[in-house]
């Protein structure tokens, strides 16, 4: 099927209209008419080669909503009509029981994400969300039970809102624990909704005092501005978990020492630069840990839609036109978006 997309055919190139072909549905394959896509800071990375490995055509997009129109003969669960997503792995290598287990992100063979992973079919590698559909394995799809209204702003769940949940589930986030998150962006809005969802007293970092209201509307209960030393001071050795946002190279010690004893800081955003090397003595001292979270599985992801379904959290989201992609990618660099853009796919046609 011959379907309309955005991508990049080298890294000093824009994003433009291009043609792609997807494989027909196989028997447990499931066909999508997509809806909306989150725009992710992964995306820029790697369309624009900051990340090695790109392989051209580089079509991004990795947080898919959109509408069941076709399914295999062998496809149990899912039918046509369904509202589904699909998020950053649309296969796995089913070498071993890991995709059974939840863990499929941490599989020591690897899966395939939806874009720039190696495949057999044409052009030799996935092709993303950029475009008006997408064909994907059913294991790999997520039932969506959000209000169709909200859609747009469920899209940034597949990967801002898992990638958040993740690590807040597996380090016990709940009431009775203090919890902090690091840096109020695509992905730290998220991690303040989810937290507080989850029961915890959260606690927001920024660097800008302007983001200090916004913190408060998200859901933390309590904002400090890592440049103010009193500010910092007064949390010293009162937090069970600290989830660190943050995607550039940053002194790690202003947030180990704010940890209790048996305290984790969990980083999943990965920086241009090394971050310089943290105080052992600070960790040693107090059991303290530094540990780093990846996404989370297709079991863990649906989990984590349910929860926002019945909690009634999705993302705050600019909705654009796929013409504009260029425009959101420099606006993304400079921390100008409030916290996700969202593609409407109907621009495609246009």
């Amino acid at each position: 099927m011959t379907t309309r997309a955005y991508g990049a055919h080298a890294a000093d190139k824009p994003l433009e209209a291009i043609d792609i072909e997807r494989r027909p549905p196989g028997a447990h394959d499931i066909q999508i008419e997509i809806a909306y896509c989150g725009v992710c800071h992964s995306d820029l990375h790697q369309v624009r080669a900051e990340w090695e490995g790109t392989l051209y055509p580089c079509v991004p997009g990795h947080e898919i909503v959109g509408e069941v129109t076709a399914v295999g003969n062998a496809v149990q669960g899912f039918k046509v009509g369904d509202t589904v997503g699909v998020g950053c792995m649309v296969d796995s290598c089913q070498h071993c029981a890991a995709c059974d287990d939840g863990l499929e992100q941490y599989c020591e063979n690897g899966f395939v994400p939806t874009y720039n992973g190696r495949i057999q079919d044409p052009p030799g590698h996935t092709l993303g969300g950029y475009s008006q559909h997408i064909v994907v394995d059913e294991k790999f799809v997520l039932r969506i039970k959000h209000p169709k209204a909200q859609l747009a702003a469920v899209a940034p769940l597949l990967c801002a809102g898992i990638t958040t949940y993740s690590p807040l589930r597996h380090w016990g986030t709940g009431p009775g624990k203090k919890v902090g998150i690091v840096g109020i962006g695509g992905l730290g809005h998220m991690g303040i909704k989810l937290a507080h969802a989850m029961g915890a007293h959260v606690v927001a970092f920024t660097t800008s005092e302007s983001k200090r209201e916004d913190a408060h509307t998200l859901g933390a209960d309590e904002v400090v501005v890592t440049r103010n030393p009193a500010e910092m001071k007064a949390h010293r050795g009162s937090f069970d978990f600290i989830l660190n946002t943050v995607a550039a190279s940053h002194n790690l010690d202003a947030f180990t020492q704010l940890l209790k004893r048996d305290g984790t800081l969990t980083l999943v955003g990965v920086p241009e630069h090394p971050h310089p090397a943290p105080n052992i003595g600070a960790l040693i001292f107090q059991r303290r840990a530094i540990a780093g979270s990846l996404i989370g599985g297709i079991r863990e992801t649906q989990e984590m839609l349910d929860f926002c379904a019945e909690k009634g959290i999705v993302a705050d989201i600019e909705m654009i036109r796929i013409q504009d992609i260029e425009t959101a990618y420099d606006r993304m660099q400079k921390s100008d978006v409030k916290y996700r853009f969202v593609i409407d796919s109907a621009t495609l046609a246009g």
